[in-house]
């Protein structure tokens, strides 16, 4: 067997640890591999990738094409922390229609810049409103939907916990919370009673006028802000959105689970009830377009496999 196909085999192992289905990639990466090694390339390179991508033996209509590169592409990142010759096709040679939309992934002064962005919004009361939004779909991944939908009762101010109640797949959930977001939904609540003396909801979440924040407003208002931060999303291919903060909420708690030595396979059920996942197989949909988080797995297996061989 060969470099390239030992390392195609432990690139799948890693995919397949972190929950990923891979039925595409077991039938397509030993084909791209057996090609590598016919043409003796010692790596993946963006004219390697393309050309095997391009094959003419079978019809580009098929979408055969786009599913080749997207292989090729997944080996090559996987490749290119091994051998520095390796080169990675960007995204775009073979268009396709991509049903998966990669997410942006927000870092901490990413989150801390939009927050600070809502606190200049005139008003106060929205003003307070968009940036305590921002700061609790950061803090505790939950669905846009989910925070504008809570009522003041859903907060147990005493055990730090919020109940979501019928959400997604009509699941209710409690979501403990760090004391440093409940005294933040606190001080919001502060605002919101002075500037809004007699609202007309039970939501913890109001308009000027009193009534229910809503969905398209909340959306509305974060392109503006992320507008105005326009560092962010600078050079990304992808436009960051109000519900890449839930996947970047993912992200960053496997990376720090990884980097603290915890064994992440067993605490991933957890975090599928925490998230309000059906099961753990719906947070594995998360795993995908992160870098660092790949990296950290991929160290982690063959710190594992180290330990076995020895």
């Amino acid at each position: 067997m060969s470099a390239l196909a030992n390392a195609a085999e432990e690139y799948l192992a890693l995919r397949r640890s972190l929950g990923h289905e891979l039925a595409e990639a077991h039938r397509l990466l030993p084909r791209f591999v057996a090609y590598l090694d016919a043409i003796e390339a010692p790596t993946v390179t963006i004219e390697t990738a393309l050309a095997w991508a391009q094959r003419p033996d079978a019809d580009p209509s098929s979408n055969i094409w786009p599913a080749r590169m997207t292989v090729a592409r997944g080996f090559a990142r996987h490749m290119a922390s091994i051998d520095s010759r390796t080169e990675v096709p960007p995204i775009g040679l073979i268009p396709s229609r991509q049903r998966w939309r990669p997410p942006f992934i927000y870092s901490p002064a990413d989150v801390e810049a939009l927050m600070t962005a809502a606190r200049s919004i005139h008003q106060r009361l929205p003003a307070a409103t968009h940036e305590t939004v921002i700061g609790l779909l950061a803090a505790t991944g939950m669905r846009v939907g989910e925070a504008i939908r809570l009522d003041r009762r859903d907060i147990n101010w005493t055990d730090g916990v919020l109940m979501i109640q019928e959400s997604k797949f009509g699941k209710s959930r409690q979501v403990p919370v760090l004391p440093c977001t409940l005294a933040a939904l606190e001080r919001y609540a502060e605002v919101r009673d002075r500037s809004c003396e007699t609202p007309i909801t039970p939501s913890f979440f109001v308009s000027v006028r009193g009534t229910r924040i809503i969905y398209a407003v909340v959306q509305q208002v974060f392109r503006r802000l992320c507008d105005v931060v326009a560092e962010i999303g600078a050079g990304s291919p992808t436009r960051p959105r109000i519900h890449d903060l839930r996947h970047s909420f993912v992200v960053r708690t496997l990376c720090e689970w990884y980097r603290a030595g915890e064994d992440v396979e067993v605490r991933l059920p957890w975090l599928s009830t925490y998230l309000g996942h059906r099961d753990p197989r719906s947070t594995y949909w998360y795993l995908s377009a992160a870098p660092e988080l790949l990296a950290l797995a991929a160290g982690r297996l063959e710190l594992s496999r180290g330990v076995i061989a020895r």
